[in-house]
């Protein structure tokens, strides 16, 4: 975005957009969009800061911005911690989709 002032542009700061966010093919805001798809509360949260702290750290805090993505991996890890994740494609998971079907009959 340009301001003109007596006759002079000037390029005014974008603050909104700013150019760390900006870097290679895709944006951030599309990084997270796509990451956090399927993810709900705390995950989703903590996942978006991972990716945002990570995107820019070489352009904006440095090594204070890779703390702060390892501050948001370690509250997921310890709000994780004790719960079974079993993933969609595994036999474990089809094996408990049919067997929960069949208790529904």
């Amino acid at each position: 975005m340009y301001i003109c002032v007596d006759s002079r542009i000037y390029r005014m700061k974008d603050n909104v957009n700013p150019s760390h966010y900006k870097q290679g093919k895709v944006e951030c805001i599309e990084a997270i969009e796509s990451a956090t798809i399927n993810k709900k509360g705390l995950d989703a949260v903590c996942t978006a800061n991972i990716i945002k702290y990570l995107w820019r750290c070489e352009n904006k805090g440095g090594v204070e911005d890779m703390k702060k993505a390892m501050w948001y991996l370690e509250r997921m890890i310890k709000n994780n911690t004790n719960k079974e994740f079993i993933h969609p494609n595994s036999v474990e998971y089809k094996d408990d989709q049919i067997s929960s079907s069949f208790s529904k009959l």
